[in-house]
């Protein structure tokens, strides 16, 4: 399978089968502190675009032989909102999805366009990451490419919830020494009373990221988290993934670590003992990487 990976279960999400609209190198238009991909120089569109088509046969060759997932998840390795054929692709999947939920993982940064706010209507979860409300830190986070606002942002969120009768999520995602300060929680509370989402995800590093950055503690996740208590907050402590002993194969495995780095902790949840062992030895024969993120070692596939 090129474009599809798991199912792996998310405590936020359910049993998720991710769909990957650009596999085999990173597009985005933003370049996070705290991306889970190497470093990279944000673009304004994806080239070597994937058909729709072809994204869906494999869905449906998944969905023949495993139950239907809790959700179907639009992602990439980079900003899903650049593939030129979104509207088309999510037209497909809600033909074939069943009882599976639709959502979508996005930076936001193209929610003000009509088009895309036109392709998002479609789903039934859209998943909205924004780490801060003033331009210089957005910046400084995010890293997006020039001409992208973080105040075109929050407008087109604004207007987006005024229209989306599906579930909207907001998630924050806390740098340390960056982001984490009371006044900047205090302007998301703001800026988040105006776009009412359904849920607000608030969370910090956990896993290798692309620069030099530091998550906070626990306990100022807490600290933070107090001044979101009017919202249905949820606190992603770290190293809280829940994985519910799938089983996976050698192969399912590799096509997750091109997307994400797991702990030995997750392999152990993720796989039996035999295929945990050939990983590791990856691991030894330097095919796979290990770097240790917050005392935690994380296998990586870069």
């Amino acid at each position: 399978m090129k474009y599809i990976f798991g199912a792996v279960n998310s405590r936020r999400f359910g049993a998720s089968l991710g769909i990957d609209l650009s596999p085999d190198f990173k597009q985005c238009n933003f370049d996070c502190l705290y991306c889970e991909l190497d470093k990279a120089k944000p673009v304004s569109k994806m080239i070597d675009e994937p058909n729709p088509e072809d994204i869906v046969e494999e869905v449906k060759e998944y969905l023949k032989k495993h139950n239907y997932p809790d959700v179907i998840t639009i992602t990439a390795n980079g900003e899903p909102t650049l593939y030129s054929q979104l509207n088309k692709l999510i037209e497909l999947l809600n033909s074939l999805k069943g009882k599976s939920k639709l959502l979508i993982l996005t930076n936001g940064s193209t929610i003000h366009r009509e088009d895309i706010q036109e392709a998002l209507l479609k789903l039934d979860m859209v998943k909205v990451s924004l780490d801060a409300v003033s331009e210089k830190i957005f910046k400084k986070v995010d890293r997006p490419i020039q001409n992208i606002s973080v105040k075109n942002v929050i407008d087109g969120l604004i207007e987006f919830r005024k229209k989306f009768k599906g579930e909207l999520i907001i998630e924050i995602l806390v740098v340390k020494n960056v982001n984490d300060t009371e006044e900047n929680m205090l302007e998301l509370r703001d800026v988040l009373r105006l776009i009412k989402p359904d849920r607000v995800d608030l969370g910090t590093v956990d896993r290798p990221p692309a620069y030099r950055v530091e998550p906070v503690s626990d306990e100022k996740l807490l600290e933070l988290g107090e001044f979101l208590k009017d919202f249905n907050l949820n606190i992603l402590f770290r190293r809280n993934l829940d994985f519910s002993n799938l089983n996976l194969e050698e192969d399912e495995i590799l096509e997750i670590l091109k997307r994400r780095p797991l702990s030995i902790d997750d392999l152990t949840e993720l796989t039996d003992s035999i295929t945990k062992e050939k990983i590791l030895d990856r691991v030894y024969k330097n095919e796979l990487k290990l770097v240790n993120v917050g005392g935690r070692d994380y296998i990586l596939n870069r």
